[in-house]
């Protein structure tokens, strides 16, 4: 049987498509299909994971539609998720670079399996959704929870190189969702591992196929040694193609608005004159190195949606120091917090802040804000 094609998925730069495709969701749909490889999923995750929009601006526009939370629960929960994950990564910080709860075992290897790699598994579903993660900078969220089971629970590999490596390809790369999520599939941040057999894959992926590693019974998984098809892990490299740095424009009469990876919100501030940086720290791609897709795709949403933004490439301090900058903005986030200047705060869907150990006690707090 055909594969669903995920090449066609397309992710355009343009603020106003972007907006349509929001209002395109229908969250009951969504529910009900998200699982399958062709459900109606959003294909939102780029742009949240980016700022450009935010959860709390998707729940408002769907809500808006007259939709009520009861009918569209799990659509709320799935948003929730990723503010989860990131309340995690502000409370924990570096901590979530490592096993969060418990150690990851057994752990065989701190590498990632090289048929994973080069897409042959012999899994059909599975290597096409990571051709597909190569030529498009996205993977179905099931598809990343097999692949992850895969690499950690059958190859024994720690899930830090793995998680690296998807993240490394992710248009959406979000360190916080993408760890700590491979840490839950891995059981370090979840009190048991996750794995799917052969038989769930052909369920959602809509294959046929029999006679693979994971074409067993789910109690055989306990015991199952580590498959020849993953045994051979080589070290495995990240590097960041940045742009080189050229000089900037700054009119010292301005504030200055520091964009990011992980902020690049095309209305933020858009009211005031100010000097519009888009700083790439090599720094901060030396530890969460990203793709050319990625570095280009942030490159080319920013110049299509941000009126006079520049580039630099290099460290904040430097930026301050060369160009004198003394006017500062920046949006919070785990990884901004070396900035100086004024600090603004990200949109939340929810007034729930802080740790929670699980996500339905976050989801506890967060649902009794929801009028139901």
């Amino acid at each position: 049987m055909k594969l669903f094609n995920q090449e066609d998925t397309m992710f355009p730069l343009a603020y106003a498509e972007i907006l349509q495709r929001v209002r395109a969701i229908d969250p009951v749909k969504y529910s009900s299909t998200r699982n399958y490889i062709n459900g109606a999923i959003t294909h939102l995750s780029p742009y949240i994971s980016r700022g450009i929009i935010s959860t709390k601006f998707i729940l408002s526009e769907v809500l808006k539609k007259g939709y009520k939370p009861a009918q569209i629960e799990k659509f709320i929960q799935e948003l929730a998720w990723r503010d989860y994950w990131q309340q995690v990564w502000i409370a924990k910080g570096d901590a979530i670079n490592q096993d969060l709860k418990q150690l990851q075992t057994p752990v065989s290897n701190n590498s990632i399996s090289k048929s994973i790699v080069d897409a042959t598994t012999g899994v059909e579903a599975l290597d096409a959704g990571i051709e597909a993660l190569y030529k498009t900078g996205y993977m179905h969220n099931h598809l990343r929870m097999y692949t992850a089971a895969v690499a950690c629970n059958m190859g024994h590999s720690h899930w830090k190189v793995p998680a690296q490596w998807m993240y490394y390809h992710l248009l959406d790369a979000d360190w916080a969702s993408n760890a700590l999520s491979w840490q839950w599939v891995a059981g370090a941040n979840a009190n048991k591992k996750y794995v799917a057999n052969q038989d769930n894959i052909n369920k959602y992926c809509f294959t046929t196929q029999k006679n693979t590693f994971l074409d067993v019974p789910y109690e055989a998984f306990a015991s199952m040694q580590t498959p020849e098809v993953l045994k051979d892990t080589p070290k495995i490299e990240f590097k960041t193609p940045l742009p080189k740095q050229t000089p900037l424009s700054i009119d010292p009469t301005l504030p200055t608005c520091i964009y990011n990876f992980y902020n690049l919100d095309p209305l933020w501030r858009k009211d005031i004159s100010a000097n519009r940086i888009l700083l790439l720290e090599p720094s901060h791609f030396e530890n969460y190195p990203v793709s050319q897709k990625t570095i280009d795709f942030i490159i080319n949403i920013s110049k299509e949606n941000i009126d006079t933004i520049q580039i630099y490439v290099g460290e904040f301090k430097d930026l301050m120091v060369s160009y004198k900058l003394k006017n500062i903005y920046y949006k919070e986030h785990p990884l901004s917090q070396h900035y100086q200047g004024t600090e603004e705060l990200r949109d939340w869907m929810f007034e729930v802040q802080g740790y929670y150990p699980s996500f339905f006690s976050f989801w506890k707090k967060c649902k009794k804000q929801l009028k139901y």
